[in-house]
């Protein structure tokens, strides 16, 4: 009975996000009252503690958003200057093979917009360039949603880790952590690590997954083997792309992997692609428009193109410009021990929250929002002469973006929060999370690593965020894995992973790319092709973990 009510604020979550389809800036507050209510009544955990976990939470949510405001503030400064506009543009001269085009667009270029701004921006502005240059529009949304899963766990300069796992940290989880002679970023480090390894595996196939997609549904041969042709080149394509990417989260942390590599593939792939290396002879089109199924357009006119590409106002390196400042100043500051610590430094803390043994600090010169986001999205403002009212309205919109996020993010966190800390009460029955944790240990102790990756997809299914279901799953997850007494970072990491693959089909997701597509309706064709590669990225996942768990054994905390 404790199991079930300690479960009930994620299963009203679950319920209500989709079965019923209520977005989560509804669904959250409700959830959260509802954790307040049994950890208060059932838990019997004080009301200073309630308070201060609900403080705590928002306070770590806000944390989040700043980082998501400055990753959506240089998007649309860049979108406003006319960079975008060049960005896309490069992509239109390297090959007219579909299949290259495709491998390039949906998976590298989405994979370097994933780890610079993330939060649904990659599919939305990659489905509508490939749109441009002559891709069925429904086969854009598919092709962008699945390329946009390796780089997720570390979007947005790695929000999900930083911004999500690291709403778990405090009290007893804190005292495990530096117990085991970790601090809490070395911590974070290895879930990085521990979700980059599977991530990187599948990062080697799923350029040759995308392109399988594309011609067995969308080639007028419907077959597999025109994607087998050009195998050899989508696999390069993955090592390049994972090959730094797992370098990156080993050794410099979780904030660069999909964005250096994104910046690096980008670079190799598109110079050693108009070089011929490894382009097949034989260029592979779509058929004639007029051969298309009918629901593989919608609103949105195919083609065009370069044809059709107004003049642009910003050079190419002009444009790229921002994103490899990002780059530069993510790595120096994440790097260099003396600065990193400098910057550290400052920040506006409160020790003890209402009494409580919760601390909660804002590090404003060091978070990725501050420093690089919102400074590189200043400079942007200069370097490419963009008007005030321009300016201004670009600011506005980006604060009018950020404010259906800020809603559910506060009170997801804040209710995370409640659950992980409502042992603070007079009954020895440990947290919600913990009586949630022993159960499914019990249940699944054997296979926990197999089935783990699943819950990160549960988490994302129904938010649309692996940030939001890092934050829903990852205390719940370290839980499971102190009671079966396996790796917490490995088992974390399988949860980031997992939410990463559940990206392919979140509802949220797919909506957006199939929107800004013209093809809105066609939502649930979308969720049941990209089920399929969704899958077997969660099965790979697991597998990967569990080796790693069977392996190393308990010499991994």
């Amino acid at each position: 009975m404790l199991v079930l009510l300690a479960a009930l604020p994620i299963i009203i979550t679950v319920v209500l996000m989709v079965i019923f389809d209520w977005p989560a800036q509804k669904v959250m507050p409700l959830a959260w009252l509802l954790a307040i209510i049994i950890a208060g009544g059932v838990w019997g955990m004080p009301l200073q503690w309630l308070t201060g976990a609900t403080i705590f939470g928002g306070l770590s949510a806000f944390n989040i958003l700043v980082i998501v405001f400055g990753a959506i503030l240089l998007m649309n400064t860049l979108q406003s200057s006319g960079a975008i506009a060049t960005i896309n543009q490069t992509f239109t001269n390297i090959s007219p093979d579909r299949r290259i085009q495709a491998v390039i667009i949906a998976y590298l270029f989405v994979s370097f917009i994933e780890g610079a701004a993330g939060f649904g921006t990659p599919a939305a502005l990659a489905g509508p360039l490939l749109v441009g240059l002559g891709f069925p529009p429904l086969a854009a949304a598919m092709v962008a949603l699945i390329g946009d899963s390796v780089a997720v766990s570390f979007g947005a300069v790695g929000t999900p880790i930083i911004g999500g796992v690291s709403t778990i940290l405090g009290g007893d989880i804190t005292a495990q952590i530096e117990g085991a002679g970790l601090s809490t970023g070395e911590f974070l480090h290895q879930v990085g690590i521990w979700s980059a390894i599977p991530h990187a595996v599948m990062g080697v196939l799923i350029p040759l997954i995308i392109v399988m997609v594309l011609t067995k549904l969308f080639g007028a041969e419907r077959s597999f083997k025109p994607a087998f042709e050009v195998a050899p080149f989508a696999i390069y394509a993955g090592l390049v792309f994972s090959i730094p990417y797992i370098g990156i989260a080993y050794f410099v942390g979780p904030e660069l992997p999909a964005l250096a590599a994104g910046l690096i593939s980008l670079a190799v792939v598109i110079t050693t692609t108009k070089a011929g290396f490894l382009v097949p002879d034989r260029v592979w089109d779509f058929a004639e428009q007029s051969e298309w199924e009918a629901d593989w357009v919608g609103d949105l006119k195919p083609g065009g193109g370069k044809d059709e590409v107004k003049e642009l106002t910003v050079s190419p390196l002009n444009a790229w410009l921002p994103y490899i400042l990002v780059s530069l100043i993510l790595v120096v500051t994440r790097v260099v021990g003396p600065l990193q610590e400098f910057l550290s430094s400052f920040a506006l803390s409160w020790e003890g929250i209402l009494g409580t043994d919760l601390n909660y600090a804002f590090e404003y010169l060091y978070l990725p929002g501050t420093i690089t986001f919102i400074l590189v999205a200043i400079l942007t403002i200069f370097m490419h002469r963009i008007e005030g009212q321009v300016v201004k309205k670009t600011w506005l919109n980006s604060v009018k973006q950020i404010i259906p996020a800020t809603v559910a993010l506060l009170f997801a966190v804040a209710m995370v929060q409640v659950m992980l800390n409502s042992d603070a009460g007079a009954l020895e029955i440990g947290s919600m999370m913990d009586s949630m944790s022993a159960a499914a240990a019990g249940a699944f102790a054997g296979v926990w690593p197999l089935f783990s990756p699943f819950i990160g997809v549960l988490g994302s299914f129904m938010s649309g965020s692996n940030t939001v279901s890092n934050i829903l799953f990852s205390g719940f997850q370290y839980g499971v894995a102190d009671s079966v007494g396996i790796s917490r970072t490995v088992i974390v990491g399988l949860q980031v992973a997992g939410g990463a693959a559940g990206n392919m089909i979140c509802v949220h997701n797919v909506v957006a790319a199939c929107t800004t597509v013209g093809v809105l309706g066609a939502e649930g064709k979308v969720i049941r092709i990209n089920a399929i590669p969704a899958l077997l990225y969660t099965i790979v996942v697991g597998v990967i973990g569990a080796l790693g768990i069977w392996l190393l054994g308990p010499g991994l905390f």
